[in-house]
């Protein structure tokens, strides 16, 4: 089987699990693929094919299967003006709501702006008159394809029937499709070179991933889906950012009342008494997690700071997520569900009305004790120096200095953390004891840039006291964000600086591997030999250096007032192997 065959295959497959009953085909080489599947389909009675010579009346003839049935319907072309010719049909069902699927092919990306015949530029093509669009690049001869695949599909369809937005319309799924265009003499079975994985989709023909509409059904019935997803007896509810810090409570309320375990990144405000204790350091030890896997994980939010985290969603048998807005992250792939947020507050209104809360499974108690257990021995003794200064150390002592703030003045104090190694650092030093603390970050790109005045913003719209974490490049990146004019109004923002001279995340790579040592410095560590002060007194800003925990503590219990740099040196050269001497301490206290 040859790659676009087998990726033309799986389109169509996914296609017809998420309930398409009509496919019309214009004739094309690069789409003929595309061609051979429907067709194939279609003689097996999974779709009814409807063929046109003309694109513009194939693409309304699409808009009107869709119309009244409100299915998706998708028009399949070949490439260049073909797909042009569709446009008018895409306006029209942009305005009116109506789920049509432009699936164009394209040329691979090697012929694009080449000159190749019949070759232009088709993402974006429809402009603003789109729900959703995607390209799927050509097809190779690999694994870890087929997921992705059926993924694009349901994406796809979901966006089309406005199934977490509630606003259906048109979407495009540009694919790109290399020689040879056609199948294998026999069909598959009689190739004589095989798929390197399996084309098949999820068990008894359901899609691959299928989003719960957000509209239309009764918050009970929501809540009902939702707490499906946790009818297995050993669940796991990981949080990861959410647009406002209250969700994450708002989450972790209804895995209490469900009895799901909760592992979560440190952003949010939410009872951290009812999450497991050194959570996202547990997922490092994967010779324990092996043993005590899960049976579905609930993803609340995105989840951006660490490959453990990934490695979980890569070893259970299941995986759900819950979602904000009309799309869902999911970079490996593994989602099977996907609910709208409105279901977290049906789900525990459901659970904390009375007798349908018998309906949900109860918890593998032996299981449950054993992840809690397992979060009480890390949390038992430090897993790293109390007394030497390194990231983990400086993060620790910010969180404590941040829930004493707290409770002096009986508001939630906020600690901003900059991207990079300063929020992983947080992800592994947050636990039980930073209750009261609202953690954010600037997580949608997770880029260092601005971070310096996104701190400064937040800091003017609390009342609480309000903290910055963050790393020397980080703060370097956006230095301007500390010119404040004298007639502007001015925050109280203490920004604690861990400076290491240069990039440490880097050193936790596999860029920093020793035996790419000679490579890493420059290129990766970028130490840049800033002097913080000097910078800090160019801007009128208060600036105060210390070297040791206990005069960061000291310095810490006074919340300041207008902006103060508080800068903590550190050795990057040993923020690798302290990790590793971390993740070594976790496998040991497990054992």
């Amino acid at each position: 089987m040859n790659p676009s065959q087998a990726l033309a295959e799986v389109l169509v497959d996914e296609l017809v699990r998420h309930g398409v009953t009509d496919v019309v085909l214009c004739p094309g080489s690069r789409s003929a693929p595309l061609a051979y599947a429907v067709q194939a389909a279609d003689r097996e009675g999974r779709v009814r094919l409807h063929v046109r010579v003309d694109e513009r009346s194939a693409g309304f003839l699409a808009l009107g299967l869709a119309k009244v049935s409100r299915r998706v319907v998708p028009v399949i072309t070949t490439s260049g003006t073909a797909v042009a010719n569709l446009h008018p049909a895409v306006l029209e069902a942009h305005h009116a709501g109506v789920p049509l699927l432009v699936l164009s092919c394209d040329r691979p990306a090697e012929l694009l702006r080449t000159g190749a015949n019949q070759t232009t530029v088709q993402p974006g093509m429809f402009g603003e008159a789109v729900r959703w669009r995607h390209e799927i690049p050509a097809p190779e001869r690999r694994a870890g394809q087929v997921p992705v695949w059926r993924s694009a599909v349901s994406r796809a369809c979901a966006a089309a029937m406005g199934a977490l937005s509630g606003w259906a319309g048109p979407v495009h799924l540009d694919v790109a499709l290399r020689d040879p265009l056609t199948p294998a003499a026999g069909g598959a079975q009689g190739c004589a070179d095989p798929w390197p994985e399996p084309l098949d989709g999820r068990p008894g023909g359901a899609p691959w991933t299928a989003a719960v509409p957000a509209a239309g059904g009764a918050q009970r019935d929501l809540g009902e889906s939702l707490l499906a997803a946790g009818a297995a007896s050993r669940t796991v509810m990981v949080i990861g950012d959410l647009p406002e810090p209250e969700l994450a409570g708002e989450a972790v309320r209804l895995a209490r009342a469900a009895g799901w375990l909760v592992v979560s990144e440190p952003f949010g405000r939410m009872d951290r008494e009812a999450v497991i204790p050194h959570g996202p350091l547990l997922l490092t030890c994967t010779d324990w997690l092996d043993e005590h896997l899960p049976d579905r994980v609930l993803v609340v939010g995105r989840l951006t700071l660490t490959r453990d985290v990934a490695g979980l969603l890569r070893r259970v048998a299941r995986v759900e997520s819950v979602t904000v807005g009309p799309d869902w992250a999911d970079p490996a792939s593994r989602v099977a569900r996907v609910h709208p947020w409105a279901a977290i507050a049906a789900a525990t209104a459901v659970l904390e009305g009375g007798p349908d809360a018998s309906r949900v499974a109860a918890p593998d108690a032996d299981w449950t004790r054993q992840w809690a257990e397992a979060g009480d021995r890390l949390a038992e003794a430090p897993l790293w120096s109390p007394t030497e200064v390194t990231g983990l150390s400086v993060a620790t002592t910010v969180l404590e200095a941040a829930g004493a703030w707290s409770d002096e003045t009986g508001r939630s104090a906020v600690v901003f953390v900059g991207s990079s190694q300063s929020a992983r650092d947080l992800d592994w030093a947050a636990t039980g004891s930073a209750s009261a603390v609202t953690v954010v970050g600037s997580r949608g790109l997770a880029g260092i840039d601005g971070c310096v005045a996104t701190a400064v913003g937040i800091a003017l719209t609390r009342e609480a006291p309000t903290c910055a974490l963050m790393g020397d490049l980080t703060f370097l990146h956006d230095a301007n964000g500390l010119l404040v004019g004298p007639a502007e109004p001015r925050p109280d923002l203490t920004i604690v600086v861990t400076n290491d001279d240069g990039g440490a995340i880097f050193a936790t790579l596999e860029h920093g591997a020793p035996e790419r040592a000679a490579d890493f410095e420059r290129v990766f560590g970028t130490p840049t030999g800033a002097d913080l002060g000097a910078l800090c007194a160019a801007y009128g800003v208060a600036h105060q250096r210390v070297t040791t925990l206990p005069d960061l503590r000291e310095t810490l219990r006074e919340k300041g007032s207008g902006i103060r740099v508080v800068e903590v040196p550190v050795d990057r050269s040993e923020v690798r192997e302290a990790r590793a001497q971390v993740r070594a301490a976790v496998a040991a206290r497990l054992a």
